[in-house]
């Protein structure tokens, strides 16, 4: 009785083991390695700050309210309300304590490509880097050392408010799991190097899925309804489909798509409200031939 007591007792230790091994192995980070970001050569900061357009920094990360010059200035600030909680939007200018200026481009590049932080935490995926996992390394290190030339602000952010189970770091690890991956999200039926780079931008820096696409319980994208519309995550509304099934934009050309990011005004003369008249001024500030490939690419995913 006694040895039965004992191999039962020693199987459900071993299973215990194998169980803590394997959630263990499925939640731990998982940074990229020093070597990885090792001789990518002196930064482009004119491609840096394309980057940083494509990207919409300045919609989240500057104070809210700013305008001008003061955009910037990306002192964070900005409370992003979601059913998880409350996220605050960091501080991520170049200021060595309370914004990322003491920050290596490893720690820069495991945060934007690996949801990594600077300390080896995992960090919430309201900072897009689902999104940016798509990003190019030149990229990265071309953003990072644009950042480093603006601004710095001492302004610090209060913690995120999130209730338990959210509050547990190390459950990103199995969200990760789930839903984190560098994939392209959708494939096209049809594909040359204007709509790869459209590609390239929605899917990766521009982050247009993280509003545009709905998710489920557990905040990971519908993946069979990529583009198709989804609830504001602001609260109030719905974010368009903008797939060429859209009732909103399917009817429209690529030029009337690419004009729309330039000026903000759609073919029959409305104009551009709401979120996305942030949005579109960033895109705005892109080369032409960026727009354009955009729009290329919107015509070329699945309608919905």
């Amino acid at each position: 009785m006694a040895r039965r007591f004992i191999r039962l007792l020693l199987c459900l230790i071993g299973v215990a083991v194998l169980g803590g091994g394997a959630f263990y192995l499925v939640t731990v980070p998982d940074p990229l390695p020093e070597s990885h970001w090792a001789g990518l050569g002196v930064p482009d900061l004119a491609n840096g700050e394309t980057v940083f357009w494509a990207g919409g920094c300045v919609s989240c990360h500057s104070a809210p309210g700013s305008e001008g010059d003061a955009r910037l200035t990306l002192s964070g600030g900005l409370a992003l309300k979601s059913p998880f909680g409350t996220f605050h939007v960091p501080n991520i200018s170049p200021d060595e304590k309370a914004g990322i200026g003491a920050w290596t481009l490893v720690q820069f590049g495991n945060a934007m490509k690996r949801g990594v932080g600077p300390g080896g935490e995992h960090l919430y995926p309201s900072f897009p880097y689902g999104s940016y996992s798509r990003m190019s390394d030149k990229d990265v290190n071309d953003l990072f050392a644009f950042l480093k030339t603006l601004p710095k602000s001492a302004n610090v952010t209060p913690p995120h408010e999130l209730p338990f189970p959210y509050n547990i770091r190390l459950a990103l690890g199995g969200w990760k799991f789930l839903y984190f991956n560098d994939q392209p999200r959708v494939a096209l039926a049809r594909s040359d190097d204007k709509i790869k780079r459209g590609q390239y931008l929605v899917e990766g820096p521009g982050h247009c899925g993280e509003c545009h696409t709905p998710r489920n319980a557990l905040g990971g994208f519908q993946a069979d309804q990529w583009l198709a519309g989804a609830p504001n995550p602001e609260g109030k509304g719905r974010i368009p489909d903008i797939t060429p099934a859209s009732k909103s934009i399917g009817g429209w050309s690529e030029a009337d798509i690419a004009n729309y990011l330039e000026t903000g005004f759609t073919p029959d003369f409305d104009s551009v409200g709401g979120s996305m008249v942030d949005v579109q001024r960033n895109i705005a500030r892109l080369p032409a031939a960026d727009r354009e490939a955009i729009a290329a690419y919107l015509k070329a995913v699945p309608g919905r």
